[in-house]
């Protein structure tokens, strides 16, 4: 298995339910950044890259979409569409979100701060990365 959904607690309240989501706790990292994707127009997709070092825990705070993971062996989709559930994304792993609801927002925290030098863009550069050749 490439990535790896986790269920978040849900309070469930008359008056409205919350789910938290903590460091070191569910999550298995010291959140440093965090941001989320919306208004994504229909048949657009999001990611296409990977990260060398940072590690992601993605969640549909709204609405739904697949995460498509691929570590160059094995390729797998997860639909993410529960406010709950979140997937967690390791280092090293190519990812492409894409097949949006309207109204989908996705949740993305982050276990590093912004560097560009830690994306890798080309697909063929990071099969080089994880050392395979296709």
């Amino acid at each position: 298995m490439i990535g790896r959904l986790i269920e978040l607690p849900r309070i469930t309240d008359p008056r409205g339910n919350l789910t938290v989501a903590e460091a070191q706790q569910r999550v298995p990292f010291h959140i440093r950044r965090a941001y989320w994707v919306y208004d994504v127009p229909g048949g657009e997709s999001r990611g296409g890259h990977a990260h060398k070092r940072l590690r992601q825990f993605v969640v549909a705070l709204s609405g739904s979409f697949h995460v498509t993971l691929d570590n160059g062996h094995q390729r797998e989709t997860f639909l993410l569409n529960h406010p709950w559930q979140g997937l967690l994304i390791e280092t090293g792993t190519w990812r492409t979100l894409d097949d949006f609801s309207s109204g989908a927002v996705c949740l993305v925290l982050a276990s590093e701060h912004y560097d560009q030098d830690d994306y890798i863009y080309d697909y063929n550069e990071f099969l080089k990365y994880v050392g395979c050749s296709k």
